[in-house]
């Protein structure tokens, strides 16, 4: 069955990089779609980053375009998220999420739509 596992998270200073890795298990980065998303308390989980594993397709939330970027190493058959420029309103919990049998090229993915999850990795940016 499909696993997931993130690293990479911890604290920084405003204006500091962290780089998030989720590692998969049983799903192919071939053909597929791989997300990040996060939450911080009293807010909802929304969508930091997607990536269409089969083809360099990625997307990024607003708030964050130009500062992270996402990608994969097939080898290793793992995920990345670079974080630079960090903020404190990025503080949050980060999960990494990938979407059964599709992959992500014709639009953004809501969180309903991804299928296997992580269970998260903190990131915490003071100032």
């Amino acid at each position: 069955q499909v696993q997931l596992v993130e690293s990479g998270g911890g604290s920084v200073q405003a204006g500091g990089s962290l780089r998030l890795s989720c590692a998969a298990s049983e799903y192919s980065l071939k053909s597929g779609c791989v997300g990040w998303f996060r939450q911080a308390p009293g807010k909802e989980r929304e969508g930091v980053a997607q990536l269409n594993t089969g083809g360099t397709y990625t997307y990024y939330t607003d708030s964050v375009k130009d500062r992270f970027t996402i990608s994969q190493d097939n080898v290793k058959n793992t995920v990345y998220l670079q974080m630079n420029s960090l903020k404190p309103e990025d503080t949050a919990m980060y999960y990494c999420a990938a979407r059964a049998n599709r992959g992500c090229r014709g639009s953004w993915i809501e969180v309903i739509d991804f299928h296997y999850w992580g269970q998260g990795t903190q990131v915490t940016v003071s100032s």
